[in-house]
């Protein structure tokens, strides 16, 4: 079996155009798995996709991660802090291409994100995932996050519904 390089790295600037492509790719693949649609994405100006990466590369009030294999940007994850109580950030933007499944991108991009949160001060991650979504809930809970008992109306599709899960941004990344 061939040995495959995995990266995770923090997005630069000059991804914008990466970004775009892969949240698009993500919409397409995905659309239950995600609080906005492809459509509205889609409409986006390449300077809103530029200062989108410009914001998440660095600082810490939101940050994105790319994940690299053999030099190809297969998947992303996001953070930001919660407006109401800054000590919390919101995990968003989860995913993984389908032909870069199963080889532990997820849980690395999920450890980033906690991992930054932590460097950063925050005392939990919390995110909402939609109901039904078997494998994204199996990685969360595998990375320690567990159900907290609330639910939402999916934002992109309100007869979906999102079940909220959080974790100790203290607590070891699994």
């Amino acid at each position: 079996m061939a040995s495959v390089h995995i990266e995770i790295r923090r997005i630069e600037p000059a991804d914008a155009t990466a970004l775009r492509s892969l949240r698009l790719a993500a919409l397409a693949d995905s659309p239950f798995a995600f609080g906005s649609t492809y459509a509205d994405e889609a409409q986006r100006s390449d300077a809103e996709w530029s200062a989108r990466a410009t914001a998440a590369s660095a600082g810490d009030e939101r940050v994105m991660f790319l994940a690299l294999l053999d030099d190809d940007i297969v998947g992303l994850a996001g953070g930001y802090r919660n407006e109401r109580d800054p000590t919390v950030v919101e995990l968003v933007s989860m995913w993984t291409a389908p032909d870069a499944r199963g080889l532990g991108i997820g849980r690395l991009l999920v450890r980033a994100v906690v991992g930054w949160a932590v460097a950063s001060g925050s005392r939990s991650v919390g995110l909402w995932v939609t109901r039904g979504n078997a494998p994204a809930h199996r990685l969360y809970e595998s990375t320690g996050f567990v159900e907290s008992g609330e639910y939402r109306p999916l934002p992109s599709d309100p007869c979906a519904e999102e079940i909220r899960m959080h974790r100790s941004a203290g607590d070891r990344p699994s």
